[in-house]
């Protein structure tokens, strides 16, 4: 007989992404079920532990039932890892159940769209972008100030000791093998750059300025198709952290930069920085969180099926409270 699918399966649970995501939704909803799932089941052990009256599992991404007992049922799959045989996408289909993908990216995504694409039962949430969309909502709670968006750009700094454990390296290793060039949104026109095209300059909070360039992202379509905005670009830097050269730690910091025109049809021009002192998991573990809650229809009408973007099933507004909530600050920077 199967069990009653009321648990939500997070497929690298015991990962920075996953624990932190899993730790959300407990204190969320103390009584929605967790399993962590992962290869090493001490690890997920420690996990669930953690967090109180959740489950451990071990699977196999490789296999088609990733290695779960016949009759396992979930109510939602998580991929806080890169699904790389897409098999945690095809047990969520089959089970007709929500999925939330997080390390596709860009250049990965074309396989769960055609999965998803006119056949899916339940919803599909692409959500490969940055910080799981947060940098998305955040730019949208701004863009809402403005009758039309002209420009937007985006200027994150990552320090280089927090790229994500293994799994989140593999990722950027992954990304970067298959292009250095970044996409951008010129005049209307999505637009590969590589070269000097692509290179640009960051400056964090304390002065300091860190080389970066434009990457391949999937905030700058969602960006761009949400708001209007025909000048979309979102450059990062990989380098040490304002909060790591204080000695605190390292911090993430996101400078947000929108021009357009009010609702008076005056020019305006709003710049405001993301800051978090913890870095980017607690963040990303918040972006997965919210686009969960969604899938679940514990928050907001019920998901259709489909593939989705965050910034179709999340208010901004209410990422805005949370993002406050977790430690962050998204306060106004001067130009």
């Amino acid at each position: 007989m199967t069990r009653q699918a009321t648990s939500v399966l997070i497929m690298g649970g015991s990962g920075q992404a996953g624990a932190g995501t899993a730790a959300l939704l407990r204190r969320w909803y103390p009584e929605l079920e967790l399993t962590i799932a992962g290869r090493d089941i001490e690890r997920a052990r420690r996990v669930a532990e953690s967090l109180g009256g959740a489950n451990a599992v071990t699977i196999d991404i490789t296999r088609a039932d990733l290695g779960l007992p016949a009759d396992a049922a979930y109510s939602a799959v998580v991929a806080a890892l890169w699904d790389a045989h897409l098999h945690g996408l095809g047990f969520a289909a089959r089970h007709g159940v929500p999925y939330l993908s997080l390390s596709s990216g860009l250049l990965d995504i074309a396989p769960e769209v055609v999965a998803g694409g006119g056949r899916a039962a339940a919803p599909i949430l692409l959500a490969s972008h940055y910080l799981g969309g947060i940098v998305v909502l955040a730019t949208l709670a701004v863009a809402a100030e403005f009758e039309r968006v002209e420009r937007i750009g985006i200027a994150a700094a990552l320090d280089d000791s927090d790229t994500g454990g293994p799994a989140g390296i593999a990722d950027m290793e992954r990304w970067s093998a298959v292009t250095t060039a970044g996409l951008i949104r010129r005049d209307g026109v999505f637009t590969w750059v590589s070269g000097d095209d692509a290179r640009a300059d960051v400056r964090v909070g304390d002065g300091v300025v860190l080389a970066g360039q434009s990457v391949p992202i999937l905030d700058v379509p969602s960006l761009a198709l949400a708001t209007g905005a025909p000048n979309v670009r979102f450059d990062l830097a990989v380098g040490e952290s304002a909060g790591r050269r204080r000695g605190a730690g390292a911090s993430l910091e996101v400078v947000v930069d929108v021009e357009g025109s009010d609702f008076s049809g005056a020019a305006r021009r709003v710049r405001r920085t993301l800051v978090h002192p913890g870095g980017q998991r607690p963040l990303t573990a918040l972006g997965i969180a919210l686009g969960v809650e969604r899938l679940l229809g514990l928050r907001g009408a019920a998901v259709p099926p489909g593939i989705h973007m965050p910034e179709a099933l999340i208010d901004p507004a209410y990422a805005l409270e949370r993002i406050a909530h977790s430690g962050a600050t998204f306060e106004e920077t001067g130009a």
